[in-house]
């Protein structure tokens, strides 16, 4: 089948900030009245007016984006800011932005005409259900905690006052100097003392009581049992040996990424985010479901947290004997909304027959490579050329484009001073990647970049040279579809078990263009044996690199290289057109609707919108936005989004 290049159309509008600001207010007050009521729980849109857009500009970080389909992510994750930038508008600041050309997504493999229709209108138009190791699909429906004779009254939650709370975390952090705590028992009874003493050792891991006479009344006084080695390692003493050491629970989220939601989690409970496991990272402009698991926090505890928490919801409590290890799920389900449609019933159909059939494209989705104008591949290849001048000068200078206001001011007296404790004082955010780089300078000076460099977290920095691999893997993937097409040719490579092993002539007719793997530059790889394989030497010769020398003299920035499948066919493929009239309707029922019996929405069968409702799995590390822009045929850039679609069809 032939190759289609890719039309240059939007399939998003922007949205003023105002909108989205009510929207978000109204979704918070929609979970905080479910839960005091005691029940559980990339882009939105809301009108045409072309202003900054508050989410928007939150999620465009200069550094790339993990994405929604779970690929890894450190722990220690760089901080982001809510303050605005420039109120140029945010159409007029994507200028500066990339389009999918820019990163060598340029071809699809179907036929139907392209359509038009607008992802993600409303952040609960992307839906995202984990899949496990062993295929089942996460889902939020049990809210009952596992019976438990170990685990404390719901009193332990209560008895302790907010005032005693804030005391007992800033003894249990080692904020103060205070070496203990001493909370007097008010009518007084041993059962009394006995809630206290459990309250606080279950809801701050670390601490120890004992009970004490003064002055004829009764103290609880907590103190801390082993110093600051305590607040890493929950009371192993008080768990009990029949229980497994960690509690498995799928996390319900909205509108948060699995770090943040992580970081608010352990907040609450006062505990290091280290002490949770996961399989992937999930997108946060949508609705994810996902498994999660702690060490050594019980299912009552986590339950609890359901009547404070906005935006997400905890669930399906078990206990195991094992962590979750990142990378161990099958894949990801997604539930997709499109809404506004104009494609007729036919080209829909052509489309997703098209998709399920023979798939798309993989590329790398833009999320990979940042979204300003300078790029996350152009720092990677600075990188790996060991040019490290160009590397901090990517990093700091000033870049036109979207970018929050004090960001600005620092490129502005890094470029004016090149005073690293300048331009660190015009930070109020101190572990964005420009803060970390700018404190290694500040720590090893100038003439030693490379140890400046390495303060930022490994994953971060690894994140840039991983940008140019997708950079460089997008650009040859186009070239081998428009060289060879659909269909898997002499020279191609293919996977026999781990192992890639190039297709010879009088083979190829057992192979087909789903078996064809490229692969991502690296030391321990081996090219395809026809032109794309030359292309390859051609594209790193033009970037000052060498195809037969990805080691790199600091061995964290050598490149091994990898395989990847050019072409991917999702499974469960199903989808139906509905008609509305409200841009604002649901058009399926989230986990938590169905927990709340929450029926289905009334939709018209004659209403003035049409929408996609589109469902399917994909496995590991793949992006669903590449799968939907196959669908319809557009660029899906924030820049191309921003500008060729800034009203809304009426």
């Amino acid at each position: 089948m032939e190759t289609v290049e890719m039309n240059s159309v939007s399939l998003k509008r922007p949205h003023s900030e105002d909108d989205v600001a009510n929207a978000d207010e109204i979704k918070r007050q929609k979970i905080s009245e479910k839960s005091q009521t005691g029940n559980n729980s990339g882009q939105s849109v809301e009108t045409v007016k072309e202003q900054p857009d508050k989410s928007l500009l939150e999620d465009t970080k200069n550094e790339i984006i993990p994405n929604e389909e779970g690929e890894e992510q450190e722990d220690e994750e760089l901080e982001d800011s809510d303050e605005d930038g420039d109120p140029e508008s945010f159409a007029d600041m994507m200028k500066h932005g990339l389009t999918e050309s820019d990163v060598g997504i340029t071809k699809f493999v179907s036929s139907h005409k392209g359509f038009s229709g607008i992802l993600k209108e409303r952040y609960s138009d992307f839906v995202v259900h984990e899949i496990g190791k062993d295929g089942r699909v996460s889902h939020l429906d049990d809210f009952s905690v596992p019976v438990d004779d170990e685990d404390p009254s719901e009193e332990t939650f209560t008895v302790l006052s907010d005032e005693d709370k804030q005391r007992l975390e800033e003894l249990q952090l080692l904020k103060n100097k205070e070496t203990s705590v001493a909370i007097e028992v008010i009518e007084d009874s041993k059962e009394k003392r006995t809630v206290i003493h459990q309250a606080v050792k279950s809801l701050f891991p670390g601490l120890e009581t004992k009970t004490e006479d003064r002055d004829g009344k009764k103290y609880i006084i907590a103190y801390h049992a082993a110093g600051k080695k305590a607040l890493a390692n929950p009371r192993k003493h008080s768990w009990p040996k029949s229980r497994g050491s960690y509690c498995h629970f799928v996390l319900y989220k909205e509108n948060k990424d699995t770090m943040d939601a992580i970081n608010v989690l352990s907040k609450f409970l006062r505990v290091k985010p280290n002490i949770f496991s996961y399989m992937g990272t999930k997108d946060k402009r949508a609705i994810t479901v996902q498994e999660i698991a702690v060490l050594r926090i019980t299912a009552q505890r986590l339950a609890h947290l359901n009547k404070c928490l906005m935006n997400f919801k905890l669930g399906n409590f078990s206990y195991k004997n094992h962590p979750l290890k990142l990378g161990e799920l099958q894949g990801n389900h997604f539930t997709v909304v499109l809404r506004n449609i104009t494609g007729s019933d036919d080209q829909i159909e052509q489309a997703m027959n098209s998709l399920r059939e023979i798939g798309f494209i993989n590329y790398y989705g833009m999320q990979r490579f940042g979204t300003t104008a300078v790029p996350t591949y152009q720092i990677g290849r600075a990188i790996l050329q060991n040019n490290w001048n160009e590397v901090m000068d990517l990093i700091l200078k000033p870049r036109p484009g979207a970018e929050k206001g004090y960001l600005v001011k620092c490129r502005e007296e890094w470029a004016k001073t090149k005073d690293p404790a300048a331009a660190l004082k015009k930070l109020p955010v101190k572990r964005c990647v420009e803060g970390q780089l700018l404190r290694g300078l500040l720590k090893y000076g100038m003439k030693n970049i490379i140890s400046a460099f390495g303060i930022i977290p490994r994953n971060n920095r690894l994140m840039y040279i991983h940008s140019y691999q997708s950079y460089v893997w997008n650009n040859m993937v186009s070239k081998r579809i428009e060289e060879y097409g659909l269909k898997a040719v002499p020279g191609d490579l293919t996977l026999k078990g781990a192992t890639a092993v190039h297709i010879k002539e009088e083979d190829v007719h057992n192979y087909t263009i789903h078996d064809v793997v490229m692969p991502l530059p690296g030391f321990d790889v081996i090219y395809p044996k026809h032109k794309i394989g030359e292309a390859y030497k051609e594209m790193l010769v033009a970037d000052n690199l060498d195809i037969n020398n990805m080691r790199h003299k600091i061995r964290d920035y050598s490149l091994s290289g990898a395989y990847r499948k050019i072409i991917i066919r999702p499974q469960n493929v199903n989808w139906e057109v509905v008609a509305y009239d409200d841009p604002k309707i649901p058009l399926f029922t989230t986990d938590l609707d169905k927990l709340e019996g929450k029926p289905l929405p009334v939709l018209p069968t004659d209403g003035k919108f049409r929408a996609l409702k589109m469902e399917f799995s994909l496995p590991p590390s793949t992006y669903a936005t590449m799968a939907i822009r196959e669908v319809l045929k557009m660029d899906t850039s924030i820049k191309n989004q921003t500008q060729l679609n800034t009203t809304w069809l009426r």
